[in-house]
């Protein structure tokens, strides 16, 4: 099928807060881990704000201020439970599904760039979707900047031979917009995830969507300030 004349050549997606409500997932294994070492847990609430940069930003800011040296400890106790609990309580957000498969009958193809360790995040992926719906899935590892770097959906876009103007990156937070913009993407924030609206439009949302199906009615030539 013939993409419609406003489509992208491709869709890059967050994942955390994007496709997958992961909240409690995460907050669980930083908990367990803060409290093998001592630490006071988090609510659950408060992990909307402590996530979004990846492993290692998530244990300094869930540590308190004053013990920063047990940032490596709290890693790989987090790193370790995660791995063996990922998807325990994290599911694919309510219309997800169905604007997948959309985007997939339009020939459209798709990734997923995060700053998840790179392992749980196939691991999320081949257990919440079905094969073959991502051409890509990139996720943190060793050596590579993450987001908001443009180095992770730089690569992605090379391997889908695609250029950046021809692209979206859908996120929900801060980091997403900055990622898309500093990559030269079409920026679309989305409402349902960890972060408010008012947070993706200081940040340079071309546009914001509350609920998935939204994404198919987005006309880039439309929105002002392009």
């Amino acid at each position: 099928m013939t993409p419609p004349m406003n489509a992208p050549s491709a869709i890059l997606f967050d994942l955390d807060g994007t496709l997958v409500d992961s909240l409690e997932d995460i907050a669980d294994a930083m908990n367990h881990a803060l409290g093998e070492l001592g630490h006071p847990p988090h609510a659950l609430e408060a992990y909307r704000t402590l996530v979004g940069d990846g492993a290692r930003e998530l244990a300094r800011r869930a540590l308190p201020p004053e013990h920063t040296r047990d940032i490596e400890p709290v890693l790989a106790r987090y790193k370790d439970r995660y791995h063996r609990h990922p998807i325990t309580k994290s599911r694919a957000y309510p219309g997800i599904y169905e604007l997948l498969t959309t985007l997939r009958e339009r020939a459209i193809p798709l990734a997923v760039v995060t700053n998840k360790p790179h392992e749980a995040a196939v691991a999320i992926v081949d257990a919440l979707f079905p094969s073959h719906t991502f051409r890509v899935v990139l996720g943190q590892r060793d050596g590579v900047p993450h987001k908001p770097d443009p180095a992770m959906p730089r690569a992605v876009l090379r391997e889908l031979e695609i250029a950046s103007s021809d692209a979206w990156f859908v996120g929900d937070t801060s980091t997403d917009m900055c990622t898309a913009r500093n990559a030269g993407l079409f920026a679309i924030g989305v409402t349902w995830g960890f972060r408010a609206r008012a947070e993706l439009e200081a940040h340079g949302a071309h546009a914001i969507i509350d609920v998935p199906a939204a994404l198919l009615e987005i006309d880039p030539a439309r929105v002002r300030g392009l």
